[in-house]
């Protein structure tokens, strides 16, 4: 059975109306997997966890919980996942802001150095050097964001 272009658009985006024969892994009821799924977890793994979770905590402003022992779980912004073609299995995090600029200055004056912007076309990117030997991106972006949905 074919969905109406209205309603595809309503499930799918404008991108697939119309071409959808039915919502994917729909349940009885109409719920979708979108529908159950409350979140998404992130890992960042470390040489030194605790300087990194120092600096999510301390120098992010990041609140927490303690899951136990002093192992903090992060509240992040609110996210979007991308699925990038690649020969490689891998997973990256960037976190995004409004205005680049005014963050990396905000992030200078609490001692945090980042790499010089880049212009990539769907955004502006620097990188963050954390304590703990890994890098993460921050970006401004150009495109649409799925976090408005």
């Amino acid at each position: 059975m074919r969905i109406s272009a209205s309603a595809a658009t309503d499930v799918y985006g404008p991108h697939r109306a119309g071409e959808c024969e039915t919502p994917p892994l729909a349940f009885r009821g109409g719920c979708t997997v979108a529908d159950v799924i409350t979140g998404a977890h992130v890992i960042v793994y470390s040489r030194d966890a605790e300087a990194d979770r120092v600096f999510f905590r301390d120098t992010l402003g990041y609140r927490h919980v303690d899951a136990g022992g002093g192992w903090l779980i992060f509240k992040l912004p609110p996210a979007e996942v991308a699925v990038h073609p690649s020969d490689a299995s891998q997973h990256e995090l960037y976190l995004m802001c409004d205005d680049l600029d005014a963050t990396m200055k905000m992030l200078a004056d609490n001692g945090v150095n980042c790499s010089p912007p880049t212009d990539e076309g769907w955004g502006r990117l620097t990188t963050i050097n954390l304590p703990g030997g890994g890098e993460l991106g921050l970006y401004e972006p150009r495109h649409p964001r799925a976090t408005a949905l």
